[in-house]
């Protein structure tokens, strides 16, 4: 990429998709040690283990406020102090309740980062690099995860049990502390300076140095288009309005059918999924190496896609690629064929990764009004992490009530329902301008 600073000040900004995929893993490696040493029922476990959830519901509910009034790269300092914190409070918390205190922390942060990060990225972007650009948070989820993992499996093999679970917890403050420090160095959006602060030469500037190869008329065009976006005014506009129905409902749509395709309860119960076929001593090694090798590979094959074939047609292959794995595994299961089944769940993590995981975070950054977007994001966010929090609880009775080939054919069904939208309502937003898209959608300003 010819212009190295938007790189990095895309990067940085993306590295909390990096801290947002270690602190969601980290935990895995220390729950059961945790459990042992505070003598946790198993309510208070879960609650111990979901605390970080939680706090991702509600950062992400609130997220879009301090984006918007503060500022996006303001924002994004704080959310790095937020992980700095949870980290250390994590690995020295002396009891249970500050356990969760802290790892409620961590999930505000990582509610606001996927408000925040994606917003921030697409508006420094130029509409051919944007995809791409704002990909790279998915990607640096996917590798924060595989890093969160081996961090675990290192810690727990050199140092002692008993304090090992609280270096895997600690162990996160380091890129913390980095990413906090690289934030400094980024420059405020210049569509946020434009439209929500006021400051047009600030953000004629940016677009400048973002932009090298634009005349000045060129650059002044492109502050009149976002001014003209505003329709006469800086303030925020409010989000839930007839005018803004056709966003709205995309959203909402991509955040509730990204997490009814059971990616969450795959993920997460993986173990317990696996054990149905009679896989339970491969069951970790299955979770932490095969899936976690799977995402990261069609992560990159996603993000070198999506400014080149578009938004919408990844989503319609990954709708394929989710019908086809889910039914595959519900078939798999009435049958009782279960050697095919890890290779259908790791094709079903290739499917996400290369559609909905890659998609969805530059989607809903896309289809919003500059004075909008902010709230727009916080909207698919708080979706996307109610709808987690919800399966990742009712998942246990699922299993305990529904046979494996049902919860699959559920899975598979909503799936079916997720290619009628994309084949039906879903826009194409690939190398559109943001303040193009406003029109296409048919958004007044």
């Amino acid at each position: 990429m010819r212009n190295g600073r938007l790189f990095f000040w895309a990067l940085t900004s993306a590295l909390a998709g990096f801290l947002f995929g270690f602190d969601t893993i980290v935990i895995s490696g220390a729950e059961q040690k945790i459990q042992e040493l505070w003598s946790l029922d198993s309510l208070m476990h879960g609650l111990a283990m979901s605390a970080a959830l939680w706090g991702t519901v509600l950062g992400s509910l609130v997220g879009g406020w301090p984006t918007e009034k503060l500022g996006r790269r303001t924002t994004l300092i704080w959310i790095g102090v937020f992980y700095f914190v949870s980290a250390v409070w994590s690995g020295a918390a002396p009891d249970k309740y500050s356990f969760m205190i802290a790892r409620f922390i961590g999930g505000l942060g990582v509610g606001a980062a996927t408000v925040a990060s994606p917003l921030y990225i697409s508006e420094i972007s130029p509409a051919r690099r944007r995809g791409r650009l704002a990909g790279m948070f998915q990607f640096n989820i996917v590798f924060g995860i595989l890093v969160a993992f081996a961090s675990n499996f290192l810690l727990a093999r050199y140092l002692d049990p008993e304090i090992a679970w609280r270096w895997m917890l600690g162990a996160e403050a380091l890129p913390a502390l980095a990413y906090t420090a690289m934030c400094f160095a980024l420059v405020e959006s210049p569509r946020w300076l434009i439209a929500h602060a006021g400051r047009r030469d600030a953000g004629v500037e940016v677009f400048r140095r973002i932009n090298p190869e634009m005349s000045e008329a060129e650059l002044a065009e492109l502050a009149d288009s976002v001014e003209r976006s505003l329709g006469g005014g800086t303030a925020a506009g409010k989000l839930f309005t007839m005018r803004l129905k056709t966003p709205i409902l995309l959203a909402f749509l991509i955040a509730f059918f990204n997490q009814l395709s059971g990616i969450n309860a795959i993920l997460y119960f993986a173990p317990r999924i696996f054990e149905w076929t009679g896989l339970a001593a491969q069951a970790a090694l299955l979770q932490s190496v095969g899936i976690g090798a799977t995402n990261l590979v069609f992560t990159y094959v996603g993000l070198y896609l999506i400014d080149k074939v578009g938004r919408r047609t990844l989503l319609f292959i990954g709708s394929l690629g989710y019908i086809a794995s889910l039914g595959l595994c519900a078939w798999a299961f009435s049958v009782q064929k279960f050697g095919i089944v890890p290779f259908c769940i790791f094709a079903f993590i290739a499917a996400h990764a290369i559609g909905q995981g890659t998609v969805i975070w530059v989607f809903i950054a896309e289809i919003f009004p500059n004075r909008n977007r902010a709230a727009g994001q916080s909207l698919g966010s708080f979706t996307h992490w109610f709808f987690a929090s919800s399966l990742t609880l009712a998942f246990p009775r699922m299993a305990e009530a529904l046979a494996p080939a049902a919860i699959f054919g559920f899975f598979c069904f909503m799936m079916v329902l997720q290619l009628v939208w994309v084949q039906t309502m879903v826009p194409e937003t690939k190398g559109i301008p943001l303040e193009e898209m406003q029109k296409r959608l048919g958004i007044r300003a």
